[in-house]
């Protein structure tokens, strides 16, 4: 494959993990959240496969093989299956409006392509490109945590902070040691069952996974 054209599709691609990563700041729907986390997972996935192709580094597939496993598949079934038991309401509420969310993941942007600028201009990779999106994708995830109300949607946020962060790594150095990628799988899918087992606690006790009611709970005693 010409490096020309798998910078390009690199970039294709990363242009879309961004686009969803922007999609679910905004998206209220529960289950329209889930499927764009696996879209994103889909999109790091092939991108995975294509950065080990060009630099030859066999470890990447089976990075975007675990990839493709946990975070289209495994995750969005466990966030599915804790929506049914909980209950949850299809419209989730935000601290912030839409509009200032918007503004405010656009000037994430902006920030993250003037922070990576200089190391663009020196990487040599082909995913130097992609530097300034892996880390606005981690700054909106952030951001989503912060901006929701509703402890779910804030692991999710947090799902998708660990997808830029992943992007990162790959862009970088062309992924991280297979080992350390394998620990971080198994700590996300663990992380992603003792959250799940939480939520039920907390439901339980509370009747609500808004952290609002719970704070208010917290103040009153």
């Amino acid at each position: 494959m010409n490096l020309q054209i798998a910078a390009d599709i690199n970039s294709f691609l990363a242009a879309f993990v961004l686009l969803t990563a922007f999609a679910m700041l905004v998206q209220k729907r529960i289950y329209s959240l889930i499927h764009l986390f696996a879209w994103q997972g889909l999109l790091l996935s092939l991108n995975t496969a294509i950065v080990g192709y060009v630099a030859n580094k066999h470890h990447l597939y089976i990075s975007s093989v675990l990839t493709l496993s946990l975070k289209v598949f495994v995750l969005p079934y466990i966030l599915h299956v804790l929506v049914v038991r909980l209950k949850i309401r299809r419209e989730v509420e935000t601290l912030v409006n839409i509009p200032m969310t918007m503004l405010i993941g656009l000037a994430l942007v902006i920030f993250s392509y003037h922070l990576m600028a200089p190391v663009s201009e020196l990487s040599t990779l082909i995913t130097r490109s992609t530097l300034a999106i892996a880390l606005a994708t981690v700054m909106i995830g952030l951001l989503m945590m912060i901006t929701r109300k509703h402890a779910v949607t804030q692991i999710i946020g947090f799902l998708a902070m660990e997808n830029g962060l992943f992007f990162a790594a790959t862009s970088a150095t062309y992924g991280m040691p297979l080992v350390v990628e394998l620990g971080v799988a198994l700590d996300v899918l663990i992380a992603a069952f003792i959250f799940g087992i939480f939520f039920f606690h907390i439901n339980t006790t509370f009747e609500s996974l808004d952290v609002d009611q719970m704070a208010r709970l917290k103040e009153e005693d």
